[in-house]
């Protein structure tokens, strides 16, 4: 199962950014928390809703993001 399954974007929920399907879990929200450290099982604790499939969707998102975006360097 890709991130495509788990991840959705519609317009009414959370101003359609990206969202756990079925939650109003954005996924900016998951990447930010394991980002600062925050370890998977504290935020399948925080979020009952919340599937470790979940987390692993929201970060093949972020990276299939990424994978379609131009980046541009950023000067130190």
């Amino acid at each position: 199962m890709g991130h495509t399954d788990r991840i959705e974007i519609n317009p009414r929920v959370c101003n359609g950014r990206p969202v756990i399907k079925g939650t109003r879990i954005p996924v900016t929200v998951i990447l930010e928390q394991v980002a600062e450290g925050e370890l998977w099982q504290d935020l399948l604790d925080a979020y009952p809703e919340l599937t470790l499939e979940d987390i692993k969707a929201a970060l093949r998102y972020a990276r299939a993001s990424l994978d379609h975006s131009e980046l541009k360097a950023l000067n130190a």
